[in-house]
This record gives C-alpha cells, structure tokens and sequence, in this order.
C-alpha cells in the first residue's frame, strides 16, 4: 500500500512540476476590439492590428509562423473576406516573422528603407515618407518615423476611430525596452516627436497597455529626463554603478518594467552618450 501512495505521490509531483514547462510553451493569445471593427491581437508580449471593413481584412504584423496562423484563423471568425493587406510595422524579426502566412495575393507593405525580403516576403508596395490608402468605410494614414529604433519603423493611424498602432518606439506607462538596444537615442527622441504630430486618439502600441496619444508625449519626456540625469552624472565623473544607485526617476515608479528595466535603461542611456561623444567629463 505505501508503495502504491508513494508511487501515487511520485507522478503528482511530476505532473505537477512539469505543468510550468508546459504553460510556458502555450502563447498566451487574446483578441480585443478597441475601436468598432478595430481589433488588438496578442501573442504573449507582442501585439498586432487587424482591421475589418466591408473589402476585407488589413492586418498588421504577423509576429512569427505560429502567430500568424493563429491570427489567420481568428480574421476567419471575425469576416468570410479574404486578407487583403499586410503593413509592416518594421522589418524586425519578433515582429515580422512569419508573413508568409498572411501574404497570399494580399498587397504587402513596408517602407522603402526595409530589406528587399522580410522573413521570406517581398514587399508589393513602398512609401517613402507618407501612404494614405481607403478600404471600405475605413481610412488607413502610413507615417515612416524616420532613423532611431531601425530604419523602416512606421506609425499606422486608422479611421474612423483615430486608432494609432505603434510600435517599439513608445508605449503607455511602460519603459523602454531594457538597453534600449544600442540605438541612436536622440533619433529615437524625435520618433517619438514624429508619433506625437499626428492626429489620433487611442494608442494600441505592439507591447503594453492601450493609452490615449498623452502617453506618446509622457514617454519622450521620460527619456529626455533620463538622458539629463544620467548626462549630468556621467559629466560629474560618477561610475555606471553609482548612476544606477542615484538615478532613480521616481516620477515613473508605476510604470511597466520600473524595477527591472531602469538599471539597464540607465545603461544604455550611458553606453549611448559617450559613444556619440556627449559626456565632456575628462
């Protein structure tokens, strides 16, 4: 008998213990409209658009293979029309993986500064600075950001319901992404500038919350308040170290990723000015 509990006991624990292994290998998917016939698909941390008008489907990033798929199953749901654009946010890979599914004979958009494939996919249609183009009921405004986080980074307004789909550059109330990835950061302030001259109300950003386009302004001061404090501290000759443990921007303790992201903002912040040559401290 105790060697049938202890057994017993044996696989509950293993079952148990590989239930997190097993969680963490289901995407956590959702779909959400956030405007009449606009609607936010999620993939774990990343998010898409998809819009539906009386022609069809425009879709936004497909964010890889399986993603894709998923997407392309729930337009299925949501219309019997075909897909019949995809817009590329950027031609980043944890974005823009996975197009070939979504594809087919739709009109594939990027800007003109993407690569000549995108995981596979030739772009039909390139902009340089600006593509407005009508599907139904529904208008579609196509804004390059211009250099910073990559070279083809575009905004996506829809309208009616003034939804801008954003992505990379900014989010509601969240911090950017840990070292903010060796870019420019100055080129990337004024990407952000660029999001907040254009004319939309709801802010769907590809990670994050949904915002309002306050939120645009809110994330460039954050990072122009960074950009001072750690300047001013690298000028004083103080170590990475130190900055870490004085820079605290306790105005956005209730943002996404403060506690985690903060330390490696300030990092990346520091790697950024003294290789652009900012930092006059001898």
């Amino acid at each position: 008998m105790k060697a049938l509990l202890s057994s017993v006991a044996l696989a509950t624990l293993l079952l148990v213990q590989a239930q997190p292994t097993l969680a963490q290998d289901v995407a956590a998917r959702s779909i959400t409209e956030v405007a009449p016939d606009i609607y936010r698909l999620q993939n774990n941390f990343h998010y898409s658009m998809v819009v539906i008008t009386g022609e069809g489907a425009v879709v936004t990033d497909p964010i890889n293979a399986d993603a894709a798929e998923w997407l392309k199953a729930e337009v299925a749901k949501l219309t019997d029309k075909p897909i019949t654009h995809l817009i590329y946010s950027h031609s980043h890979g944890d974005h823009a993986s996975g197009g070939a599914v979504l594809a087919n004979d739709a009109t594939v958009i990027a800007q003109a500064n993407a690569p000549a494939q995108i995981d596979g996919v030739e772009p039909t249609l390139r902009f340089d600075d600006t593509h407005e183009f009508a599907h139904g009921d529904k208008t579609f405004e196509l804004t390059w950001l211009g250099p910073g986080h990559g070279e083809d980074l575009i905004a996506v307004v829809v309208r009616p319901g003034n939804v801008a789909f954003i992505t990379d550059v900014a989010a509601p109330k969240r911090l950017p992404w840990q070292n903010m990835g060796g870019a420019n950061i100055d080129d990337w302030i004024d990407q952000v500038r660029k999001v907040e001259s254009l004319d939309f109300d709801i802010f769907a950003p590809a990670h994050g919350n949904v915002g309002v386009k306050a939120d645009a302004t809110d994330a460039r001061i954050y990072m122009e308040e960074l950009k001072t404090a750690v300047l001013a501290g690298l000028n004083e000759g103080k170590s990475l170290d130190d900055l870490k443990t004085e820079v605290t921007m306790d105005d956005y303790k209730d943002w996404s990723n403060y506690e985690s992201w903060l330390p490696l903002n300030i990092e990346g912040m520091a790697s950024f000015l003294d290789s652009s040559g900012q930092v006059t401290a001898n």
